[in-house]
């Protein structure tokens, strides 16, 4: 299946996900840990009817549930359709789909020559190109369980940052974390590239971006 722009999944209306970082995200909230997993064994039924699976994380009073076709490395109709099966069961359950305080991290190391760092760092911390995109600017953990590692080209001049964290927000919630992120002593870099990121800075100086999928392929 083509794989969707952020425009797009913006214009499905799908109540209660949010598009990050190649997929759609939600929490369903429960009861308690037997409702959890009453609605993940309902999900996984349904997912092997429509024979496409999502990632499923059950703790005690919700579940998360992310979805993205792995073939196109982004989101498709397919995941869609799975999205509003389970929005469908949620509602059954006595519950809702929910977006709200989701968020999905990445790691950046900035560097002039990635090529000879990028090696180290995959078998230190056990990730891997993905599959098809050779050469590549990223790593990822194959269980899913790490943040995505991604190497941006960068000068060489001193002092630097190497490393910063790249935070995927609704769009929505971006102003609210700046505000916040203000109030707690740290300054906006930079919003040149808004609304795709934001750079804000802590006290000392170190730095991180806020990205959304707006104005992005």
């Amino acid at each position: 299946m083509t794989k969707l722009t952020g425009q797009q999944i913006a214009d499905a209306a799908l109540d209660g996900w949010v598009y990050l970082l190649g997929g759609l995200q939600t929490r369903i909230g429960t009861a308690d840990f037997a409702a959890g997993l009453a609605l993940a064994g309902a999900i996984g039924a349904a997912a092997d009817e429509q024979n496409h699976h999502p990632d499923l994380d059950l703790r005690y009073d919700h579940v998360d549930v992310r979805l993205t076709s792995h073939d196109a490395r982004g989101v498709t109709e397919r995941d869609l359709r799975l999205a509003r099966t389970v929005s469908t069961l949620a509602t059954a359950a006595g519950t809702r789909t929910s977006a709200e305080g989701l968020s999905k991290l990445e790691l950046a190391l900035d560097s002039p020559a990635y090529s000879k760092v990028l090696p180290f760092w995959g078998a230190v911390l056990g990730m891997e190109r993905p599959p098809g995109t050779e050469p590549t600017d990223e790593l990822r953990d194959p269980t899913g369980v790490l943040p995505t590692l991604w190497f941006q080209e960068s000068g060489g001049d001193e002092p630097r940052q190497r490393w910063h964290p790249d935070l995927w927000l609704d769009p929505a919630e971006v102003a609210p974390r700046i505000d916040a992120a203000l109030a707690a002593g740290g300054t906006l870099v930079s919003d040149a590239e808004a609304p795709s990121f934001w750079v804000l800075a802590d006290p000392e100086g170190n730095m991180v971006c806020l990205c959304t999928w707006q104005e992005r392929g």
